[in-house]
């Protein structure tokens, strides 16, 4: 009887111990599933609340003067709760929205797909389709009881004022996972700056998303507001951008650029701020906004003459002799040379069996009238006076590092840090990259190409002209910016600083006195204006095909306003189209239009087309 009682008393504290473990563990799974789940919370809020974001307005685009350039348009989304569009009649729905049944199943499959779409849950909304026009719109609202499940959210969408800058501008498409996943603002659906303007300042642009809690029954029927908007948050604008760029500028540049390969490029010398930038060919980003933005990228990434390749940051060109310049000023700094030194020009530069072949001109001669006349043989003597100077440098390698140095100073060789994505550095060689080349053996001859533009150099247009506002400056240059003001914010130091580079003011002068005489009775004489006086640069760059033809330069030549790159693949001389279309611009911008003479010779240089054939790039 006694062991009876002891189990029986064993067994009353097991079955006890066991209720209050079962009553333990489904007290924390109702904690884990009320207070940490948030499948749960969702599923709890999605019955009683409807929570719709609220997109803000995003932020207008204006030029320098003022004058709108993008701003935005209502438009409406389409979306939907799975668990309650079950039943819906589809084929009145895709009769009302203009699209098909296959349409319809494949964006079902999509929306389900959670490696598409990492946030998919049968009881939120999910984006179905975007971007409907007003008109769309109003036919499916007119219907919308017949849709349960279905519902809207009124986004708004970009739109250009002009057919101009649209390697500027940029657009605007819908966000990738990549996206997403790289910043929890963006949900499935949401809208990013694609390139341009819209993609580098997105942050700015983009504004804060809001918030409408809305009151549901319990048939999932809309009520009202919840506790009259108290919990509301309403969504904050992005802010506006001012451009630095001269819409009137910009448009003449991409007229002067029909039917041409190549870049204009105009800064502000003493700000940095650019005032036109031109890629050709370009395209119109008034065709790259709603729905039909897809398509039409992808035909533009067809095109074989890569109308979306911004020429202007991203070409890799040899400066030609618009390089000279720097070649001079660092001559004057390491003391190779004086303004006063003379180098023989024959038809060239011709030492040990070498031979670079030049124009007639006088000969000898200094060095203000070799820049004038564009002499190879004077800067190719100076590189190699430099380079087998064992007085200065103990050895080539030393003197090509300091070289370098000087180069990368001025802003060559690595990115300038302008304000738009996809911005190429260039290429500047360094004494290790003709080590390896040359297996260790190579001398001032052996990259004697390098003194005149060509050889391994390689310039983005941004970069020459960016070289044109140096010169202007006599030796310093601001970060080149196309964003001129952002509302209620400050730009980033990087645009407001100077940046001086490793030559003393002084050789400047010099260089910018042989930049006046080119255009005064020199390669630059098309450039010459009675208002102003220009400073100019011109550059034959050679190539596999016809030579590249190249201006670099910058008016007036005291407190200069305007400092210009002008690059025509395939152009030809520097003369050819490079020094006019610079002059034409140049004049554009300082007195506000051109004369009846220059517009003359602006369509006759628009009429004058260049063969490219297989040249096309």
């Amino acid at each position: 009887m006694e062991n009876n009682s002891h189990q029986l008393e064993y067994r009353k504290y097991v079955l006890g111990f066991a209720a209050i473990l079962i009553v333990v563990l489904y007290v924390l799974r109702l904690f884990v599933l009320q207070l940490t789940s948030d499948d749960y919370k969702t599923r709890a809020d999605s019955n009683a609340f409807l929570k719709r974001i609220q997109f803000p307005a995003r932020g207008a685009i204006s030029d320098r003067n003022g004058q709108l350039l993008v701003y935005n348009q209502p438009a409406y989304d389409i979306l939907v709760t799975m668990r309650e569009q079950i039943g819906v009649d589809t084929l009145d729905l895709c009769e009302t929205l203009g699209i098909d049944t296959a349409w319809y199943n494949r964006r079902m499959v999509e929306i389900k797909d959670r490696n598409r779409n990492p946030g998919y849950s049968p009881h939120t909304q999910q984006l179905f389709m975007s971007q409907l026009s007003t008109e769309e719109f109003s036919r499916f609202q007119e219907k919308m009881f017949r849709f349960p499940g279905f519902y809207f959210q009124k986004r708004t969408i970009r739109q250009y004022t002009t057919g101009h800058a649209a390697h500027i501008l940029g657009d605007v498409g819908e966000v990738s996972p990549k996206d997403i996943e790289d910043d929890s603002y963006y949900r499935a659906g949401d809208y990013i700056g694609k390139l341009g303007v819209e993609r580098s300042y997105e942050r700015q642009l983009r504004g804060i998303k809001g918030t409408e809690i809305l009151l549901r029954d319990v048939h999932g029927r809309v009520k009202g507001s919840y506790m009259e908007g108290a919990y509301d948050q309403r969504p904050i604008p992005g802010k506006n951008l001012t451009l630095s760029i001269d819409l009137d500028l910009q448009a003449l540049g991409e007229r002067l650029m029909q039917g041409k390969l190549g870049s204009i490029v105009a800064i502000e010398p003493k700000t940095g701020e650019i005032l036109c930038l031109v890629s050709s060919p370009s395209y119109d980003p008034r065709e790259m906004v709603g729905r039909q933005r897809g398509k039409k990228h992808q035909e533009l990434s067809q095109d074989p003459m890569k109308p979306l390749l911004n020429r202007a940051i991203m070409g890799l060109y040899p400066p030609g002799s618009t390089f000279k310049t720097s070649q001079a000023l660092t001559f004057l700094e390491e003391g190779i040379i004086s303004p006063q030194t003379a180098y023989a020009c024959s038809h060239g530069f011709h030492f040990k069996g070498l031979k670079v072949g030049c124009h007639g001109h006088a000969s000898p001669l200094p060095l203000v009238p070799a820049i004038a006349t564009s002499c190879n043989g004077y800067f190719c003597w100076g590189l190699y006076h430099m380079f087998s100077n064992r007085t200065k440098y103990a050895t080539v390698q030393e003197a090509m590092t300091r070289w370098k140095d000087h180069m990368v100073a001025m802003g060559f060789g690595y990115q300038l840090g302008v304000d738009l994505p996809g911005e190429k550095r260039g290429m500047i060689p360094n004494a290790d990259f003709y080590d390896k080349a040359y297996r260790g053996s190579w001398n001032g001859l052996t990259v004697i190409s390098i003194s005149i533009g060509q050889g391994e150099v390689n310039l983005t247009p941004l970069q020459i002209a960016n070289l044109g506002a140096t010169i202007a400056n006599r030796g310093w240059f601001i970060t080149p910016h196309i964003v001129k003001e952002i509302q209620d914010e400050p730009l980033d130091t990087l645009y407001t600083r100077r940046r001086y580079t490793r030559v003393a003011s002084t050789h400047y002068e010099t260089i910018v006195a042989g930049m006046a005489k080119a255009v005064e009775g020199g390669t630059c004489r098309q450039a010459k204006n009675t208002n102003y006086v220009v400073c100019g640069k011109t550059g034959t760059a050679q190539n596999r095909g016809h030579d590249h033809s190249v201006f670099m330069g910058f008016a007036p030549r005291e407190n200069p306003q305007i400092a210009i790159a002008v690059y025509v693949e395939n152009g030809g001389w520097g003369a050819t189209f490079g020094v006019p279309f610079g002059a034409l611009m140049m004049e554009q911008y300082l007195t506000g239009h051109l004369s009846e003479e220059s517009e003359r010779k602006a369509q006759s240089l628009i009429d004058r087309t260049i063969n490219y054939g297989d040249a096309a790039r």
